[in-house]
């Protein structure tokens, strides 16, 4: 008797000390891993506003920022239409009911595409980082307590950009990371009258939120062609962490720790055309660093392990130059399981590219009226993306391009949804422009 009962504690030991396969979060705008993808393989194929909803939570007014997970929290930026403010979010990741909210600011918006809340906050499990338009940066707790706060345009002068800025913050290896790429000049009564309006990467302290270093980044782009809408990210290219940056005509990367450029690669705009504005953010992915020009332009993969500055095609893996289809003016290309994805958000397809040789595998057409300026977004051998009316259109990722499913999740009078898709613990977050849908099996 006392041998089975041993045997059978044994056995519940066992059972209770089985590993179960790690369920990811979603700590950035771009996802784990940097580049939009999730290692989570159950996720739902098929969904609707009722059919796999967990919970659908309303937001006070719209925004473009994707939320974050970690664990049971979600973060949320977004607007409050009624009151024309900007706020922080935190909702329970469980039941959708809110956890702490908090207003940052007095401000809305200042054209009539966007506004401030355009930025996706971050996290790194023990605080959460908000950035706004406005050049609000402040971070909390998990419970909802303000650990510090300032704003970059008073701290480094008022931003020089025609259009409402937005860069989301990069949480990573203890930095937090910031980027400014803007005008020379004022713009529209916009910008430093005082002294130059310089271009730069900044980095801080999390906890503190005090810089560490900043970078200044100059361009030979003009005008427009100065601004960028693009956030840096983390790679590890020839065996080396680097910190991407694409925006004023050029990609470039940069030292981690002490933000000096390593390299840089341009130019996709060779007559300086200007009003190229950038908004797609670099991503990396076998050994390459990726670049896309705007308004039609092509697609630059950068070889890894680059030193110097380039201005011809030497330091370049391939483009696709000769394959006019394949472009992104908004959305950030996702890299998934070996294999680029390119949204075209323009033309409304997306191409499966080898990070090898450049080779278009297959480029397929999304049956969609509206636009398409979110980024995809990848699990389970499953695509997401939105378009401005809140349709979502989930796609295969494999040898041949296929429309698995496509959702109306959007209300009336939702237009110009941004919002990217997050994938975390089998759940996608649908961002629209009333609501937050927490959708799973």
């Amino acid at each position: 008797m006392r041998h089975s009962i041993l045997a059978l504690l044994s056995a519940t030991a066992v059972a209770i000390h089985v590993p179960m396969l790690p369920a990811a979060n979603w700590p950035q705008w771009r996802g784990p891993a940097f580049d939009g993808s999730s290692p989570e393989s159950d996720v739902p194929a098929a969904f609707s506003k009722t059919e796999h909803v967990k919970w659908a939570a309303d937001l006070p007014g719209p925004a473009a920022a994707t939320p974050v997970v970690w664990g049971d929290h979600v973060f949320v930026s977004s607007t409050d239409r009624q009151a024309r403010s900007i706020l922080a979010m935190a909702l329970d990741r469980k039941t959708g009911k809110l956890l702490w909210k908090h207003e940052v600011a007095p401000a809305f918006g200042q054209d009539d595409r966007s506004n401030y809340a355009s930025p996706s906050p971050a996290t790194d499990g023990q605080r959460v980082v908000f950035f706004y338009g406005t050049g609000d940066l402040v971070a909390f707790d998990f419970a909802g307590q303000k650990l510090w706060s300032r704003n970059l345009q008073k701290d480094y002068g008022p931003f020089a950009f025609l259009w409402t800025f937005s860069s989301s913050p990069l949480l990573h290896d203890g930095r937090l990371y910031m980027q400014v790429l803007q005008r020379d000049v004022p713009v529209n009564g916009r910008g430093r009258s005082d002294g130059p309006n310089e271009s730069y990467l900044l980095a801080l302290d999390p906890k503190s939120g005090k810089e560490l270093w900043k970078h200044i980044r100059p361009s030979e782009a003009r005008q427009e062609s100065l601004e960028a809408f693009s956030t840096p990210v983390p790679a590890q290219l020839a065996g080396r962490q680097e910190i991407l940056i694409a925006g004023g005509d050029c990609i470039s990367g940069h030292d981690p720790v002490t933000g000096k450029e390593l390299w840089r690669w341009g130019t996709w705009n060779p007559t300086r055309i200007t009003h190229w504005r950038l908004v797609p953010s670099p991503v990396a992915g076998g050994n390459v660093a990726l670049a896309c020009g705007p308004k039609g332009a092509p697609v630059f993969a950068v070889k890894g392990g680059q030193n110097g500055a380039f201005t011809n095609d030497s330091a370049l893996a391939w483009t696709t130059r000769e394959h006019r289809d394949v472009s992104a003016d908004v959305s950030t290309p996702l890299f998934y399981k070996g294999w680029f994805y390119v949204l075209n958000s323009d033309k409304r397809n997306l191409s499966r590219i080898d990070p090898a040789t450049g080779r278009i595998h297959w480029t397929g057409a999304i049956d969609s009226r509206a636009k398409i300026e979110a980024s995809p977004t990848a699990a389970g051998d499953k695509i997401y993306v939105m378009n401005h009316r809140g349709d979502v259109f989930v796609m295969a990722a494999g040898d041949e391009f296929k429309v698995l499913h496509t959702a109306a999740m959007g209300d009336e009078g939702d237009k110009d949804l941004r919002s990217s898709i997050a994938i975390s613990q089998g759940q996608l977050f649908i961002r629209t422009g009333t609501r937050l849908y927490c959708i799973g099996k």
